[in-house]
């Protein structure tokens, strides 16, 4: 079996239960811990119970620590698949949603998701679906918003002239009006 990796010097036991009482991300209070008890000359099954992990799992946070310090401790976040859509595309996507659809060229008088999937293909041979379509719009700041049809000729006027003017088809009780008038 290999020799252990041993950890830096600039810290010992007391130093990294400092540590952890001062950090807030329990992760990293549980593996600074668990380098603690190496530190206390406790083997590192000890200290992969402690942490309760493995043991390949402990090298890698004696790893971490010697190279980054407590910070390397810290549990970032999985950087995902990487997207799609790159910063020329979105730039050339906000510019035709904010300039809106031209009818004689586009073939429509308003964006909808599949129109900008169909123009993003078009453009630039992206293929994406439509949720993602949707989820990158809302992440630019645009919202699915859709005005209230409204016929060119409408007349408000002739409007108001159709609205109910008929009385309340409710009235109080003679209860209720006695009491109101004493």
């Amino acid at each position: 079996m290999a020799a252990p990796i041993p950890l830096r010097r600039d810290y010992d036991a007391a130093a990294l239960r400092h540590e952890a009482r001062s950090v807030r991300d329990p992760d990293q209070v549980r593996r600074l811990l668990a380098l603690a008890t190496i530190y206390a000359g406790e083997p590192r099954s000890m200290a992969a119970t402690v942490g309760g992990v493995g043991l390949q799992t402990v090298r890698d946070w004696v790893l971490k620590f010697n190279a980054s310090g407590p910070a390397g401790l810290l549990a970032g976040k999985a950087p995902g698949k990487e997207s799609i859509l790159k910063n020329d595309h979105r730039a050339a996507l906000r510019r035709i949603v904010e300039a809106g659809p031209i009818p004689a060229v586009h073939g429509v008088v308003r964006w909808r998701i599949v129109d900008l999937v169909q123009w993003l293909w078009e453009e630039f041979r992206v293929s994406i679906s439509e949720q993602t379509m949707s989820r990158e719009l809302r992440a630019m700041g645009f919202r699915k918003l859709t005005a209230r049809p409204r016929h060119h000729a409408q007349d408000p006027e002739a409007a108001n002239a159709f609205k109910k003017t008929s009385p309340r088809s409710w009235r109080p009780s003679k209860r209720a009006r006695q009491q109101a008038s004493a």
